[in-house]
């Protein structure tokens, strides 16, 4: 199982960014996916979630300018962000809690699957 991330870049503050991930790999289904971002010295925080009811939940410092969706029929979740701020300036992960089959029996197995990660540099 592979999560790839696009999108990240050079914008401007007040500027908007679209990031997309996308999952890869045999699986059983998808359950929540979400956005991670980590700026330099900083923690790695929460930005938002989405359930695979799509049920959101951002972070305060993002609501109401992030927005989290999901196409559940390409395993892809995106996070379109607006009114971009120096402060978001940041590396960009997704994440996901995958179901798959545990080798070749019938059982199934959750676990968290994380991309890579993309840069998010917003410049003031």
């Amino acid at each position: 199982v592979q999560l790839q991330a696009f999108g990240g870049g050079l914008v401007q503050a007040r500027g908007s960014l679209k990031l997309s991930c996308a999952v890869s790999g045999s699986i059983f289904s998808i359950n929540t996916m979400g956005w991670y971002r980590q700026a330099p010295g900083k923690q790695r925080e929460l930005v938002a979630t989405i359930t695979s009811g799509d049920s959101t939940n951002y972070a305060d410092s993002v609501n109401g300018r992030f927005t989290i969706s999901r196409d559940n029929a390409k395993n892809t979740v995106y996070l379109q962000m607006n009114s971009l701020k120096p402060d978001d300036t940041a590396v960009y992960y997704c994440n996901a809690h995958i179901v798959r089959f545990v080798g070749s029996s019938d059982y199934l197995k959750s676990d968290v699957y994380w991309g890579r990660g993309t840069q998010v540099t917003v410049s003031s």
